[in-house]
């Protein structure tokens, strides 16, 4: 159901309009805890499986794999309707398999579970957070939309999903649209991700508590939050170029902070290990994600009416799909600087590196349009 219009082509009144921003908050909020039990699995992987951290950082890519399959979630979710509604029941199923899955890990965890077994449970969670993600995400889009841009639409619910892929494939053949797309997955593909090392390197080296990770998740999710009402509030009217760009460069100076990290010369100027990694690592382990918000609003400011979800959808495998080609190429830089979890003597190296690559999209940004676009296509 659109946020804006109910099958019939009536608009919801305010309060069913509350109802829904309530249930996104609601979404993005339970998605978010989602770093909570992953850092159990990390710490499970590490000192009761025995993997090393090149290990460990592959199986975290390869599990991300259903992220992949988002346009088809999103098409399914525009075209079928359930009960008359064609997002919240897809929210609801995804929330089932990923309680199933993260249910039947813990109970497994108690024996000597296999890391294949593991693996198959977390690529059914991720399939689950995918399903509910996209229906968030076209929420999301819908309401994007400016009120005149809506219209009264009536007939049959449900689409076709011929139909779907039909306007799916019309907006990809936008420059404006592809061209985003583009460099908006490749701004991540192109970063050689270092999480596995990280860990291993904050938990193994440095003997950092477990309690401490978890404040620094908490510390980055309160900062995700305080980024989403600063956006609504003062930067919606910023062009999205400039705010990505910015986000971008912001990036690879918390990166260059981390080469220093390493390197000790924050703890030679007093500032203890733990304070770091909460504040510093726990921001920038968000600022990934904070070039989403923006560029999310600038693809539902382009995207032809009545794709939506499929579109946003097609966005976020693309994004899926640059995560884990980054985390390939981590793993990849690790093993060629010779970092392991015992050696850590390139670890300041493959950092400085990470952030030169974290630079290089800024070059390219100009396939970013420079403004929202003030009409579409109906």
């Amino acid at each position: 159901m659109s946020a804006k219009e109910d099958a019939k082509g009536r608009r919801p009144g305010k309060g069913k309009a509350k109802w829904i921003r309530i249930l996104l908050g609601v979404g993005y909020w339970v998605q978010g805890f989602r770093c909570f039990p992953w850092m159990a699995v990390n710490f499970f992987l590490k000192d009761s499986v025995k993997v090393d951290s090149s290990t460990l950082q592959i199986l975290q890519n390869s599990v991300n794999l259903p992220m992949v399959g988002k346009p088809i979630y999103g098409v399914v979710s525009d075209a079928v309707y359930i009960s008359g509604q064609h997002r919240v029941p897809y929210i609801a199923i995804g929330a089932f398999l990923q309680a199933m899955s993260w249910l039947t890990i813990v109970i497994l965890s108690q024996s000597n579970i296999s890391i294949v077994t593991l693996s198959l449970y977390l690529l059914l969670s991720n399939l689950g957070a995918s399903v509910a993600e996209v229906a968030n995400d076209a929420i999301v889009a819908e309401m994007g939309k400016s009120e005149n841009s809506q219209s009264a639409s009536s007939g049959p619910s449900n689409v076709g999903i011929r139909k779907q892929l039909s306007e799916l494939s019309a907006a990809l053949q936008k420059p404006e649209i592809a061209y985003s797309i583009a460099w908006f997955a490749a701004s991540y593909a192109i970063i050689p991700a270092l999480t596995g090392t990280m860990f291993f390197y904050q938990t193994q080296y440095l003997k950092i508590d477990a309690a401490v990770l978890g404040i620094s998740k908490v510390f980055g999710q309160v900062v995700t939050l305080l980024w989403g009402i600063i956006y609504n509030r003062s930067l919606k009217s910023v062009q999205p170029r400039k705010l990505i760009e910015t986000i971008q460069a912001t990036m690879a100076v918390f990166m260059i902070s981390d080469v220093l990290f390493v390197k000790g010369i924050y703890r030679q100027m007093g500032v203890p290990d733990s304070i770091y990694i909460v504040v510093f690592s726990g921001v920038l382990e968000v600022l990934f994600f904070f070039k989403i918000l923006p560029f999310s609003i600038l693809i539902a400011q382009l995207c032809p009416r009545g794709c939506e979800g499929s579109l946003m959808a097609f966005v976020m495998s693309a994004v899926a799909l640059a995560f884990i080609v980054s985390g390939y190429l981590g793993v990849a830089l690790a093993s060629y600087l010779g970092v392991t979890g015992n050696d850590f003597s390139g670890l300041p190296l493959s950092l400085l590196i990470q952030a030169v690559c974290t630079f290089l999209p800024l070059f390219s940004s100009s396939w970013i349009p420079d403004q929202k676009s003030k009409t579409r296509t109906e």
